[in-house]
């Protein structure tokens, strides 16, 4: 860092900048520097897709008896053998199975049946169920034409999670189904991960608000709202702080305030080397400046600190490259800040349809619109919206590759 006589704000030494590192790099810095946040208990009609903080056994066997998943008759299946539609075997049967507690508390014995719904207790001596299509039904007498082996159209009573056994595990982002072995795990209220709140600044004097209509020479704030939007998306909470007109002063004094209220920040703007770039200095003031600079495009100009326990990350100014550092960079943030393990991205295979070229020593993404099987790239400007827009997602050229060629099969990440 060096020192201005009379400037109160400590100027980050630009000699740093640009010392492109990787992204892998990148994303172990925002592991390594973001602390998972607190964990608090709630509704289990509150959680879905929260990230799940304990682990979850079941308190019981289930689903806790021997049930049928057909509708049919329930059989000893040694009886069955050589059972056919051309020859039907004749069981004599006793009664009925009935839902509900305990279920009827019938048993057979050899030669005997009884009709059961689905999902109704298995009786005594049967260990099968043959499907009614496959049964007539002759009043006291059922004419069986189908052999069936043990355990056939039934579920044990601990086959789907025995008592003690490991139902979900903690860092899971809780989905549909996860809802529903939840409530079977007898979990009515669930330790789930806090919604991170995350700080969104934007900074430039060029900058409006979406209301207000620019004069020559400013434009409408559009990276906080993507920003913010995106933070939604990962399960974080948008704290919307505004817009900063290029003042080191001011965006200092902003983050000290917002540092009690926030668990990592997004700053878009000022990440570059202009003299108006003030990103960069104001955390090296408030913390400590971890990378300025990365083997990406678009998104060369980011930045990565830290300010207390308060991850940083300084976006560039053009909404592409806002677009694709928070898929790189701000995705992981959110994952680490509240410990989830599924790192799984949605992709789809495609056929690119024409060639992309690209520069070695760094990483590049494309955008793409699917049209089919096939993967069009949309190239423009980092500073253009419409792109972004027609886009489904982006192809990722690894650093050190010369590009692709028309007719290769890419994995597209979805955004």
């Amino acid at each position: 860092m060096i020192h201005r006589a009379g400037c109160p704000v400590r100027c980050y030494d630009m000699t740093g900048f640009f010392r492109l590192i990787p992204v892998i790099e990148a994303i172990h810095i925002i592991n390594r520097i973001s602390q998972v946040v607190e964990t608090e208990y709630l509704p289990l009609t509150g959680v879905y897709g929260r990230v799940l903080a304990e682990d979850v056994h079941a308190d019981t066997d289930i689903p806790g008896f021997d049930r049928s998943v057909k509708d049919g008759f329930a059989v000893h299946s040694a009886d069955t053998v050589r059972a056919s539609e051309a020859a039907p075997i004749p069981f004599t049967k006793v009664g009925r199975v009935v839902m509900g507690r305990g279920g009827s508390g019938l048993s057979i014995s050899p030669g005997e049946c009884t009709y059961i719904p689905t999902g109704a207790v298995l009786p005594g001596g049967a260990d099968s169920v043959v499907m009614l299509e496959y049964c007539q039904d002759l009043g006291d007498l059922v004419l069986v034409g189908r052999q069936v082996s043990p355990g056939e159209n039934i579920i044990r009573a601990d086959e789907d999670y025995a008592r003690g056994e490991g139902v979900l595990a903690a860092g899971r982002r809780l989905k549909v189904q996860d809802i529903g072995v939840l409530a079977a795990a007898g979990v009515s209220r669930v330790a789930v991960r806090k919604r991170p709140v995350i700080g969104i600044i934007s900074t430039g004097v060029e900058l409006v608000p979406p209301e207000q209509v620019p004069s020559a020479g400013e434009v409408r704030d559009v990276n906080s709202y993507i920003c913010g939007a995106f933070v939604e998306e990962m399960g974080g909470v948008p704290r919307h702080y505004g817009i900063v007109r290029d003042d080191p002063e001011d965006l200092t004094a902003l983050l000290s305030s917002a540092l009690d209220e926030c668990d990592a920040f997004l700053i878009t703007g000022g990440s570059s080397k202009d003299d108006r770039d003030i990103t960069a200095g104001v955390i090296a003031t408030l913390g400590e400046v971890l990378a300025h600079g990365l083997a990406l495009a678009p998104g060369k100009p980011t930045i990565i600190g830290k300010i207390g326990r308060a991850p940083v990350i300084g976006i560039p100014g053009h909404p592409a490259s806002t677009r694709v550092v928070l898929a790189v960079l701000a995705g992981p943030l959110l994952q680490s800040l509240t410990g989830c393990t599924d790192r799984r991205e949605a992709k789809q295979k495609a056929i690119l349809s024409r060639s992309i070229p690209s520069e070695r020593g760094r990483e590049e993404y494309v955008r793409v619109k699917l049209i089919g099987d096939e993967a069009v790239p949309l190239f423009g400007k980092s500073g253009l919206l419409n792109t972004l827009v027609e886009s489904d997602g982006y192809i990722r050229i690894l650093q050190g590759c010369e590009g692709l060629e028309a007719g290769s099969e890419v994995d597209v990440t979805l955004w």
